[in-house]
């Protein structure tokens, strides 16, 4: 799912009149003509306006029918935002030519505007990709459990289960695990949310190749509508853990040839999938033993929750950083974790260098050592997105599993 940047200004849509004074003809109107594939059903336009549900992938049902379809909006002049055409859902979004997702178009709007667009195709159910994944190029194997039950998060969730090349040649050699969230942005390009995967098995066979780190499992679980209060580690995440220490986790160390334990099972995220990560080493050190956390949500709070997680909102609700709350409070690291921590300087990142300098000079007055123990990394020109993330995952998969994590 495309959620809009936490801190988007929303736009107003229209501007009231004053009484007794003639009306002006609305500026601006902007009319998308859109043509379609033929025998598809409601064309939906997603994007940044409120008037389109604020990222909603139903935002706003395109007129019409056949291959031709229209929207019309009124926006103010100056009016500047992002927009996506699906079929409804973010599981079926417009694609390019070249068959996969395009980023989003963006419009400033200074005039009455037509803009003129043409969408190839949709993405296919997600059940195509997985059962055909194989045509995702991925290097080694995949291997999807559909539905994965969950008595314990009440949800189902895709979970999929990257095996490096050579697993099923290596006979009896067992393997680090990582566990990673977001999974349905990991490996394959047709799935993720923005049409460009992590590339994680690429990374991986790079650095085995180099000899940097050994061959590992990869194991991703999806994400789902629940994926704030779940990877939130002052809302459900202690369910979340539940979730893989006694229902994901057991089945994995079953079925494949695992190594156990803190020092040979990490885990990755981003945004708020970096907060999960720091959750699961720092309170159950006896199952994960490091961590990456890239574009780590460090500024989460109280209010930041309240406005944009579905909480009561509330005047009074308090905006310091919950990792800072926690920091004032006393909260130590336990002994013998590690943390990687990064982020970028652009978009939704360029916010998050203070909490990270806090972090950062928690770790030291806790006598981590800065590069063995824990790093906070900065990529100056990076994003807060999946393109960013695969241009630097090998730094990460370094740290867990280089020669200096053995």
């Amino acid at each position: 799912m495309r959620l809009p940047s936490l801190f988007l200004a929303l736009l107003t849509l229209g501007m009231g009149a004053r009484p007794g004074l003639a009306q002006a003809a609305p500026c601006c109107t902007v009319t998308l003509q859109v043509t379609v594939p033929a025998n598809v059903d409601t064309v939906y336009l997603a994007g940044s306006l409120p008037a389109l549900g604020g990222w909603r992938p139903d935002g706003l049902a395109l007129q019409g029918t056949g291959t031709a379809r229209t929207a019309s909006l009124t926006v103010p002049p100056g009016t500047a935002f992002e927009y996506k055409f699906t079929l409804g859902t973010w599981a079926r979004e417009a694609l390019t030519f070249a068959g996969v997702v395009p980023p989003n178009h963006r419009l400033t709007v200074a005039r009455d505007t037509t803009v003129r667009h043409v969408v190839e195709d949709f993405k296919k159910p997600v059940e195509a990709y997985i059962a055909d994944w194989q045509g995702s190029g991925v290097k080694g194997r995949l291997v999807y459990w559909t539905d994965f039950p969950s008595a314990v998060l009440g949800i189902p969730r895709h979970v999929e289960v990257w095996l490096p090349p050579g697993y099923d040649r290596s006979g009896s050699r067992r393997y680090p695990v990582l566990y990673m969230s977001d999974g349905q942005n990991l490996f394959d390009p047709r799935i993720a949310n923005t049409g460009v995967d992590w590339g994680v098995d690429e990374a991986v066979v790079r650095l085995v190749e180099r000899g940097v780190i050994p061959p590992v499992i990869v194991v991703g679980a999806w994400s789902t509508n629940r994926r704030g209060p779940e990877y939130n580690p002052w809302g459900e995440a202690d369910k979340y853990a539940r979730f893989l220490t006694d229902e994901l986790m057991p089945r994995v160390n079953r079925e494949f040839r695992t190594r156990t334990g803190p020092a040979n099972t990490a885990v990755m995220g981003s945004s708020m999938g970096g907060l999960l990560s720091f959750y699961l080493v720092s309170r159950h050190p006896d199952v994960f033993g490091a961590c990456g956390c890239v574009s780590t949500h460090f500024p989460l709070s109280e209010a930041v929750v309240a406005r944009f997680f579905g909480s009561p909102t509330s005047e009074t609700a308090d905006t310091t950083p919950y990792i800072l709350r926690d920091i004032a409070a006393g909260f130590t690291v336990p002994k013998g974790t590690r943390y990687w921590f990064d982020y970028g300087t652009t978009t939704l990142d360029s916010l998050y260098g203070p909490t990270h300098a806090e972090v950062r000079a928690w770790l030291l007055r806790q006598g981590l050592r800065e590069g063995r123990d824990f790093v906070v990394r900065a990529y100056p020109g990076a994003a807060h997105n999946e393109a960013s993330w695969r241009a630097r995952l090998e730094d990460p998969l370094t740290f867990l599993f280089g020669k200096q994590a053995r």
